[in-house]
């Protein structure tokens, strides 16, 4: 499996930061999967999170894992406009049944390229985190 994906599951929900003009925006995230080795997320096409990451594919991540530790991660999102990784998606995190469906015309997965992560905590150096 992905370790950068692995280590985002551990956090339950982590924080994807974008930015919009010269002001930076942070929400929180937890759909998140492995397909053919890269990190995929998911958002709705019609969020201001969408179109932030259109104009500026550049992305931070972050979450804490229930040991204090806490997972950081930069590179870009790009759009993947493939139904067959909506529908892994959608299989991968079932509660996104619930309000996307494949062709719904506003479900939209992102896969994550040119990304650096490590694994930090208070006491220890930074780990790289691998794909």
């Amino acid at each position: 499996m992905n370790h950068i994906v692995e280590a985002l599951k551990e956090t339950k929900v982590f924080y994807v930061a974008t930015m919009e003009g010269d002001q930076p925006r942070v929400r929180p995230f937890s759909a998140v999967m492995d397909y053919e080795g890269k990190a995929y997320f998911c958002t709705n096409n019609t969020k201001n999170v969408y179109h932030q990451i259109m104009k500026n594919p550049k992305v931070e991540i972050c979450g804490c894992k229930p040991d204090g530790t806490w997972v950081r991660v930069s590179g870009k999102l790009v759009r993947d406009d493939s139904d067959t990784v909506r529908a892994a998606m959608l299989e991968n995190m079932p509660m996104l049944k619930n309000i996307y469906s494949v062709g719904d015309g506003k479900f939209e997965v992102l896969a994550l390229s040119e990304a650096k992560a490590s694994l930090c905590s208070m006491t220890d150096a930074p780990k790289e985190i691998t794909e």
